[in-house]
């Protein structure tokens, strides 16, 4: 399995003969110009992971890819995309190509009790002997057997002590920053430093600027 950390919680997933594009959102560069994708996954609303304005760019590049979404923004998307988005409840799984993609989860993280919680799902990507985890928003799904996983590192609805129990509670060989584009550079560097230091079973590998890296 190949994964190129894009930017934020923009994720691109090479594995099982497939490309997977998970989470095209405001805050990561470049991403409506990948081509030869086979699917496009969001795991919920928020414009950071889901940009409404370049999606139709990289849909149309992409005319064979299917595009698969948290129930929730598949009814959303209704009409101003150039397909249907296939909505993917938690507990279901599909397949793209060689790769089995499993939904977990399915409502975003606590912001404040006075803002409602949207529907957000984890993806659950396994192929080639390798399984990735993206939680999107999301840290309440702890999946077992999980190789790779995708940890949001700084957001409005996340402590590092929640950081801290989800990495431990995933147990993941390696793990790499996600969710991160809120950070100044020192910022970015203070959290994986204190996180790398509280979860010393778990190997934390910076994917920032690195391409495709193999796992």
């Amino acid at each position: 399995m190949q994964i190129t950390h894009v930017g934020h919680s923009c994720v691109l997933v090479e594995a099982g003969g497939a490309r997977l594009l998970v989470d095209p959102g405001t805050f990561a560069p470049g991403w409506e110009v990948i081509d030869d994708l086979d699917a496009v996954l969001v795991t919920h609303e928020h414009a950071d992971h889901l940009d409404r304005d370049r999606l139709p760019t990289v849909l149309a590049r992409n005319p064979r890819a299917r595009l698969i979404t948290e129930p929730g923004v598949a009814g959303q998307l209704a009409g101003t995309v150039d397909r249907e988005a296939e909505p993917l409840p938690a507990g279901v799984a599909t397949t793209v190509g060689d790769v089995v993609v499993t939904a977990t989860g399915g409502r975003h993280a606590v912001i404040h009790v006075d803002i409602p919680r949207v529907g957000n799902v984890g993806y659950v990507i396994s192929a080639d002997g390798t399984v990735l985890y993206h939680p999107g928003d999301m840290l309440e799904a702890v999946p077992a057997g999980v190789d790779v996983l995708a940890v949001p590192l700084s957001a409005p609805w996340e402590a590092v002590k929640e950081t801290v129990e989800f990495v431990r509670g995933v147990r993941a060989p390696v793990a790499f920053p996600i969710h991160d584009a809120i950070l100044s550079p020192i910022g970015r560097g203070l959290y994986q430093r204190v996180l790398g230091s509280l979860t010393p079973d778990t190997q934390l590998r910076d994917l920032a600027g690195a391409g495709a890296v193999t796992f």
